[in-house]
């Protein structure tokens, strides 16, 4: 300790303190207005930021000091985000649109008997799970007393397999459900086979509905705006399938609304 700060503690003491440890002080704050400032701007031009790239930009502020910032003063909490089946275009959004206008005006003129009238449908591949095993709750039996107690059953594996099931439906509930061979692919003579098979459903199921009309509800697949599809739905006998293409997202959309 040099001889001017022995004689400051001395001046300090003789002005009556007592204390010799440093009193506490505001100093500069970590983070002021223009850094908040800053940060919040860097934040606005690059949303999936992280701190260590935050840090690089504003090196004057230590990693913890932002964080502290972002979190706290400024409010910020990330999140992930959403999977969505595609990222729509311009193009696609107003097809979209126009699709969903001419469905509600239809809906509009005809009422409930539109939506009643309105078959719709779709192909997917899901797993199908050939072999249900016995469970060990259900292979339990009864016995009498001396009876073997330890039941031995052999271990059965799953056997699943992917299979492309081709389901339609309508207001009422299920109308065909065709399950496809292996290595099926979906064109429009396929497509144009089951349209075949799920007149005669609809000619079984609902007997006063072919005479009204039937509106065919489906997105816009190549095998479901084929020439020869559009073909088979106008050339049937005793019916006419009166096409109404839309998007995926709203077939699922009318199958909820039919399930409630």
């Amino acid at each position: 300790m040099s001889e001017g700060v022995v004689r400051q503690w001395v001046r300090f003491f003789k002005d009556g303190r007592t204390n010799i440890h440093d009193e506490s002080r505001s100093g500069r704050p970590s983070v002021v207005s223009a850094d908040l400032k800053e940060i919040d701007e860097k934040i606005r031009l690059l949303r999936n930021f992280t701190i260590t790239q935050l840090s690089e930009h504003l090196p004057n502020i230590s990693r913890t000091v932002l964080y502290e910032t972002v979190t706290g003063k400024l409010g910020y909490r990330k999140s992930c985000a959403r999977w969505v089946l595609k990222m729509l275009t311009e193009i696609h959004k107003t097809s979209r649109m126009g699709a969903a206008l001419k469905f509600l005006s239809r809906y509009h003129t005809g009422g409930e008997d539109f939506l009643n009238r309105t078959v719709t449908g779709d192909a997917r591949e899901t797993w199908i799970v050939h072999v249900n095993a016995e469970t060990k709750q259900q292979s339990m039996a009864w016995g009498h007393t001396g009876f073997p107690t330890q039941l031995r059953k052999a271990h059965q594996t799953l056997s699943a397999r992917k299979l492309m099931v081709t389901v339609f439906w309508d207001a009422q509930g299920i109308l065909l459900i065709e399950f496809m061979t292996r290595r099926t692919t979906i064109n429009s003579e396929v497509y144009c086979r089951t349209l075949k098979k799920l007149k005669r459903a609809i000619q079984n199921k609902r007997r006063g509905l072919p005479s009204s009309g039937v509106v065919l509800l489906h997105d816009n697949a190549r095998p479901h705006t084929a020439v020869r599809t559009g073909e088979v739905c106008s050339n049937s006998n005793g019916m006419c399938f009166n096409i109404l293409p839309t998007a995926w997202t709203w077939l699922l959309l009318i199958f909820i609304c039919s399930l409630q």
